[in-house]
């Protein structure tokens, strides 16, 4: 062996210094092996390798006593086997010559063994293991490329180039790298170099140390590098993807610590003072525990905004209308039922139908406990004290009273309230009056729910409405601005309404219904007795020590009938208000009143001459005036339908009054029953064809529109057809078919009132009517006889008498010539 060894070491020594020379370096027989643990040196490079094991110990201890001993180095294919075999180690290896042996400090005994790797070489067999491991190896030939190959040198400039970018990109490698390979001037030295300190994987090193051609040697490395370097790239991505997420991460915890320090040094550290005001509300807030949640999450946003900034206050006007909102917070109700209808009866006269529905209610949430509150919709002609009775129905209750107008209103956001992305955004005015209330479950007046504008173009506020007057939904009433669900299902809702045909079906169907009709005189005089006139005796300052003015029932009366005309009683305060202020003045003036029982006579002193009179009958005294009765929005009034003939050749129907498609469509039915009926009546078919018929509606500039007039349209046409009188006193009001069949219609106890105005003794109308008689009080009633019918022939033999009218119109029609 030392034979062996010497021959081998003059090899060395003959080729040192010649890169082909070294190349081809081999030894003959048995040579020592030392394993490496992941490590693969390549010919021509010196590297340290760490002597650790026993075996590796003892080869080390060799070749220190013996500087000619020669050796191979083969890596592990298992970095953890501690004692490795043949099987354990890869194929191909290099010779080696130990350079120097440095010693390291410590009790772990570990040397640091510097070698220079000579030729390649491959294992044939290993035949001993200890002490060290012997083995016999052959020398694995290089195949080296041809000087003039332009391939093999396009190749290693590449090699060079990409070698270099990705020692440039990996952090991990020294700077000292690429210096040490802008420094190789030798192509096989420098692949050498690039494969041996490069953190390739090391199944691909030993396939790399396999490969017998140089030139595919550098193809493969060059392989290795791109899937490297993409994976490098790779890693580089992830890794500022996620240092750039620590770094935010840093930064926003860093600038909380140092807003946390100057607050802290400001005395402020626990927050700003219109924080610590909030929390200390919000614990005593009965809210849910999500909305609680909610708070807490946008109390914490408040700290991230400076004070000064617009979204500072933006942020505190939300947390502010949150914490001011009445959550969980009721009033309790006084459910006295003798003393809510003593309330309800001193505040309102008459309404039996309200008051019934009112007193029910609280009847039922006194026997249950608990109650959905139900949706009333009070409808009727304007100033009968609608509004108003909603303060006397909150102040039965014990309840709290809001009221919101809806007349005009155009914009959804009012009831949903704007979003918080919206400059000026504030909540809706439903959760407004709620907090303005104080309290969750208030008696609310949704005043003119009829006047709300349909379909505009910043939305449709009355399908808005659907969520808020539906017991089944209001429970989570959910507002824009707020963004949180808020229970509604306590709330009392009373809606006001003139007309119910403006109000969408949808909305209509949500609601209960309550008619309030109008006031007869008697009625409205009790009115006046009883709260328009002390009540505006105290507004005009006539209540003081001393004589106050008093009003006989007559001059009231005389207030009624010829200075208003309406259902209600607000023209009615208006003109007790315009007699008081008069005397205000003079009293002024003088220092006494100038009376202070006020009769009749001095009605026309305080208020000027009259401008209406009671809508008076007119007689019967002529043919082809009928009168009937209408609904108006201010109440029923008497209508008188006007029919006269004039010769001509077409027959020719003429309408005129200010009327509207539908009164159109039932003057034209009434003429063609009357035409299709001309025998009953007596009277000559061939007289259409000579006359003319008109017919008017006075008052032409009010406009007049619905179906009502029918009957009476064809009675004053067979009227002046026949010349023949109608009853006297008589009124009626009803549609008419084609067929001639009376149909229902409304506004009963309206038209009835107006009837009554004008001296009518008797009202004619359709039979299924009778139903809306009975339910009308027998005080409405008094003095007006009802006769029901079914079609137009029981009205003409009603209605039409056989006198004759003085000076009739002669209807002789001459023979036609032969």
């Amino acid at each position: 062996m030392n034979k062996r060894s010497n021959t081998s070491i003059q090899m060395i020594a003959d080729y040192e210094g010649d890169v082909t020379n070294m190349l081809n370096v081999h030894v003959d027989g048995e040579i020592p092996i030392l394993a490496t643990r992941n490590m693969a040196l390549f010919p021509g490079v010196i590297a340290p390798v760490i002597i650790g094991r026993k075996q590796s110990l003892s080869l080390l201890r060799k070749i220190r006593r013996n500087q000619d001993t020669a050796f191979a180095v083969f890596c592990q294919k298992d970095q953890e086997v501690e004692h490795p075999g043949e099987n354990d180690l890869f194929s191909y290896g290099v010779y080696a010559k130990l350079v120097k042996v440095l010693e390291m400090p410590g009790p772990s005994n570990n040397h640091t063994a510097i070698i220079q790797a000579l030729g390649r070489c491959k294992l044939k067999r290993v035949t001993r293991t200890s002490p060290f491991m012997l083995a016999e190896v052959t020398q694995a030939m290089e195949e080296m490329p041809s000087a003039k190959d332009t391939e093999f040198k396009t190749a290693m400039e590449d090699l060079r180039s990409i070698t270099l970018n990705y020692i440039r990109q990996n952090e991990d490698l020294p700077d000292e790298s690429q210096f040490a390979l802008n420094n190789i001037s030798n192509d096989i030295i420098a692949v050498d170099f690039v494969c041996t300190n490069l953190p390739f994987d090391i199944k691909d090193k030993e396939e790399l140390i396999a490969t017998n051609s140089f030139k595919d040697r550098v193809i493969g490395t060059l392989r290795v590098l791109h899937k490297e370097l993409q994976l490098l790239e790779l890693k580089q991505n992830i890794r500022s993807k996620t240092r750039e997420d620590l770094d935010e991460q840093q930064r926003e915890y860093f600038l909380q610590q140092q807003i946390k320090n100057i607050k802290e040094e400001l005395g402020n550290g626990d927050g700003s003072p219109e924080r610590k005001e909030l929390e200390e509300k919000a614990k005593n807030k009965k809210w849910p525990e999500e909305i609680g949640k909610v708070f807490k999450k946008e109390l914490d946003k408040l700290d991230m905004f400076n004070p000064q900034s617009p979204e500072y206050s933006i942020q505190f006007n939300y947390l502010q209308t949150m914490i001011n909102l009445p959550w969980g917070e009721y009033t309790t109700d006084n459910l006295d039922l003798k003393r809510a209808q003593r309330i309800l009866n001193n505040d309102h006269y008459g309404m039996e139908k309200v008051k019934e529905r009112i007193l029910e209610y609280m009847a039922v949430l006194k026997l249950r406990g608990d109650l959905k509150s139900p949706i009333i919709c009070l409808y009727g002609p304007p100033g009968v004290g609608k509004t108003s009775l909603g303060k006397s129905i909150a102040s039965a209750m014990k309840r709290k009273y809001v009221r919101m107008s809806l007349g005009g209103l155009h914009d959804e956001s009012e009831i949903r309230g704007h979003r918080r992305t919206y400059v000026g955004a504030m909540p809706g005015r439903i959760i407004k009056n709620i907090q303005k209330a104080g309290s969750s479950n208030p008696v609310f007046i949704l005043d003119e729910i009829d006047k709300v504008t349909q379909n505009t173009v910043n939305g449709d506020p009355s399908s808005a409405l659907l969520e808020v007057l539906d017991p089944e939904q209001n429970n989570a009433f959910h507002d824009n601005y707020l963004d949180v669900d808020y229970d509604l299902s306590k709330v009392l809702f009373i809606a006001t309404a003139n007309d119910l045909g403006s109000i969408p079906r949808p909305l209509l169907d949500r609601m209960e219904l309550i008619e309030v009709s109008g006031y007869i005189t008697e009625e409205k005089i009790e009115i006046a007795k009883r709260h328009l006139i002390p009540r505006e005796i105290d507004n005009c300052g006539l209540d003081e020590k001393g004589a106050k003015p008093t009003f006989n029932k007559a001059a009231i009366e005389k207030i009624v009938e010829q200075y208003t005309r309406e259902s209600g009683v607000r023209q009615l305060e208006k003109q007790v208000n315009k007699a008081l202020r008069k005397l205000a003045y003079k009293k002024a003036l003088d220092k006494t009143l100038p009376y202070e029982k006020i009769t009749p006579n001095e009605i026309e002193d305080l208020l000027g001459k009259p401008p209406f009179y009671r809508d008076i009958y007119q007689g019967n005294d002529y043919a082809g005036v009928v009168t009937g009765l209408a609904w108006t929005s201010v109440g029923g009034e008497i209508l008188f339908i006007e029919t006269s003939l004039s010769k001509g050749k077409a027959g020719k129907l003429t309408l005129t009054g200010n009327l509207g498609d539908v009164m159109k469509e039932s003057a034209v039915i009434a003429l063609e029953y009357v035409k299709a009926h001309i025998d009953t009546l007596g009277v000559d078919y061939r007289i259409f064809d000579n006359w003319n018929i008109h017919i008017h509606v006075p008052e032409g500039a009010t406009p007049k529109d619905g179906p009502s007039a029918g009957i009476t349209i064809a009675t004053s046409i067979a009227s002046a057809i026949t010349q023949r009188k109608v009853r006297k006193n008589t009124a009626m009001t009803g549609e008419i078919t084609l067929r001639g069949k009376v149909l229902p219609v409304g506004g009963i106890k309206e038209k009835i009132l107006a009837a009554k105005r004008a001296g009518i003794t008797d009202i004619v109308m359709c039979r299924d009517n009778r139903k809306d008689i009975e339910e009308i009080p027998e005080i409405y009633r008094k003095g007006v006889e009802f006769h029901y019918v079914e079609n137009v022939q029981d009205v003409w033999r009603f209605a039409l008498t056989d006198e004759i009218v003085d000076n009739p119109i002669s209807f002789k029609i001459e023979e036609e010539k032969k």
